[in-house]
């Protein structure tokens, strides 16, 4: 059968940058685009199929996803850390109604595959800081985190009890020069950028010494393509993997750049996003994702500096 696939939230961070990587993978006409809000005239989500869509409504996305004729979806509709915090009843909303809808839509046989990314948020105060387990202590201290949790044991469920075939990543904060911040803690990674690219200083919202994983769009973009094409067989972890690339905190990041924009200058004022950092990870442990499909990080610190101070357009 011919691979057809849905990016929900195809607007979004990770959402734009998928829909690429899928329709160079498989064909811009198998790759449908969707999100709640009509794509800028400049948007290359116009370069295919679009479909206008609140995940949230079942129904509606019964009805695309037949006209279609689709066979994967990504779900990426949800609200991140930072954002979920001021409006937590709605971040638990849009995050589990639109889990739910398209894991039913796998239970009811209309569509064979499910990728829906969970996140480092998953981990909280009591889980191990250093080379954090795939499995270990989650108690999870931020709205974000616990419907990422919620979700983990309900993807679990779906496919132990229906056989639903849902594969899904522990993303930790991405990096990208493609599209702006979206409201996550880690963001600070992305926005520090443009701000060296216009010779700004930057006020970093996290200490200096704060140290969290990270990887590089591109990275991500593999993993996440990597994984959906696995054998079935060889995948042991039915709630989500853990995948590592970077961790380095904003001082690590700040001196980096400074080997190639030596006049950059930054400042600490950390917000009530400290308090969520402090929480998560600083690094993760992910053999098993190494193990089961052979993931494998390409970028590292230096090469991600250069190449977003390369690519970073600002006005």
């Amino acid at each position: 059968m011919e691979r057809k696939a849905i990016v929900i939230g195809a607007s979004g961070q990770i959402g734009s940058e998928l829909v690429l990587a899928l329709r160079k993978k498989i064909g811009i006409s198998n790759v449908v685009s969707c999100d709640i809000k009509e794509p800028k005239s400049s948007s290359i989500l116009k370069d295919g199929a679009f479909e206008l869509l609140d995940v949230i409504d079942g129904e509606a996305l019964k009805k695309v996803v037949k006209k279609h004729e689709i066979t994967e979806v990504y779900l990426l509709a949800a609200l991140l850390s930072a954002t979920a915090e001021k409006n937590p009843m709605f971040a638990w909303k849009l995050n589990m109604e639109g889990l739910f809808n398209v894991l039913n839509l796998a239970k009811d046989g209309l569509v064979n595959k499910i990728f829906w990314p969970s996140s480092i948020a998953v981990f909280g105060p009591t889980s191990p800081k250093e080379d954090t387990p795939q499995k270990t202590i989650m108690e999870p201290s931020t709205v974000y985190g616990i419907s990422k949790l919620a979700g983990e044991r309900w993807c679990e469920y779906y496919y132990s009890q229906y056989g639903v075939d849902v594969r899904s990543l522990r993303y930790p904060g991405l990096i990208s020069y493609k599209s702006m911040p979206g409201g996550g803690t880690t963001d600070y990674a992305v926005d520090i950028f443009y701000k060296a690219k216009k010779g700004e200083v930057f006020s970093c919202f996290l200490s200096e010494d704060t140290a969290l994983p990270m990887m590089y769009m591109k990275d991500a973009m593999a993993a996440t393509l990597n994984l959906m094409e696995a054998p079935a067989e060889s995948l042991t972890i039915r709630s989500s993997y853990n995948v590592s690339s970077l961790s380095f905190t904003p001082s690590q990041l700040s001196n980096a750049i400074r080997h190639i924009k030596p006049d950059f200058k930054i400042s600490y004022a950390p917000d009530f996003r400290q308090k969520i950092a402090d929480s998560w990870p600083a690094s993760i442990d992910d053999s098993k994702a190494k193990e089961d499909w052979g993931w494998e990080p390409k970028y590292d610190l230096e090469s991600v500096v250069a190449e977003m101070l390369d690519k970073i357009e600002v006005d």
